[in-house]
Protein backbone atom coordinates (compact mmCIF):
# COMPACT_ATOMS: atom_id res chain seq x y z
CA UNK A 1 0.00 0.00 0.00
CA UNK A 2 2.96 2.65 0.83
CA UNK A 3 4.72 1.90 -2.31
CA UNK A 4 1.47 2.46 -4.26
CA UNK A 5 0.44 5.38 -2.51
CA UNK A 6 4.24 6.80 -3.40
CA UNK A 7 3.66 5.90 -6.82
CA UNK A 8 0.64 7.80 -7.21
CA UNK A 9 1.84 10.97 -5.50
CA UNK A 10 4.85 10.54 -7.40
CA UNK A 11 2.93 10.48 -10.83
CA UNK A 12 0.91 13.34 -9.57
CA UNK A 13 3.62 15.42 -9.37
CA UNK A 14 5.07 15.00 -12.57
CA UNK A 15 1.65 15.78 -14.00
CA UNK A 16 1.42 18.90 -12.06
CA UNK A 17 5.08 19.97 -12.85
CA UNK A 18 4.74 19.13 -17.10
CA UNK A 19 1.10 21.08 -17.03
CA UNK A 20 2.15 23.95 -14.96
CA UNK A 21 5.27 24.01 -17.65
CA UNK A 22 3.50 23.67 -20.94
CA UNK A 23 4.28 20.24 -21.83
CA UNK A 24 1.07 18.96 -21.30
CA UNK A 25 -2.17 20.63 -21.48
CA UNK A 26 -5.37 19.72 -19.41
CA UNK A 27 -7.45 17.71 -21.49
CA UNK A 28 -5.06 15.10 -22.47
CA UNK A 29 -4.21 15.06 -18.60
CA UNK A 30 -7.94 14.52 -18.10
CA UNK A 31 -7.53 11.97 -20.60
CA UNK A 32 -4.76 10.09 -19.01
CA UNK A 33 -6.28 10.40 -15.96
CA UNK A 34 -9.67 9.00 -16.62
CA UNK A 35 -7.91 5.92 -18.95
CA UNK A 36 -5.67 4.92 -15.63
CA UNK A 37 -8.92 4.89 -13.58
CA UNK A 38 -10.88 2.77 -15.57
CA UNK A 39 -7.86 0.55 -16.51
CA UNK A 40 -7.60 -0.12 -12.66
CA UNK A 41 -10.91 -1.29 -12.86
CA UNK A 42 -10.02 -3.84 -15.30
CA UNK A 43 -9.16 -6.92 -15.69
CA UNK A 44 -5.88 -6.29 -16.80
CA UNK A 45 -5.17 -4.34 -13.11
CA UNK A 46 -3.78 -7.40 -10.72
CA UNK A 47 -1.13 -8.87 -13.78
CA UNK A 48 0.04 -4.56 -13.81
CA UNK A 49 0.34 -4.56 -9.98
CA UNK A 50 2.13 -7.56 -10.36
CA UNK A 51 4.54 -6.17 -12.50
CA UNK A 52 5.00 -3.25 -10.57
CA UNK A 53 5.49 -4.88 -7.42
CA UNK A 54 8.14 -6.86 -9.11
CA UNK A 55 9.80 -3.73 -10.17
CA UNK A 56 9.93 -2.09 -6.87
CA UNK A 57 11.08 -5.27 -5.30
CA UNK A 58 13.76 -5.26 -7.95
CA UNK A 59 14.48 -1.45 -7.38
CA UNK A 60 14.44 -2.02 -3.54
CA UNK A 61 16.97 -4.83 -3.88
CA UNK A 62 19.79 -2.89 -5.63
CA UNK A 63 22.72 -1.93 -3.52
CA UNK A 64 24.60 1.11 -4.41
Amino acid sequence: MAISLSVVVLLAIVMVVLIRGGSLKAGPAVVAILFGFFLASSGMAPAIQRVLDSIAQTVSGISF
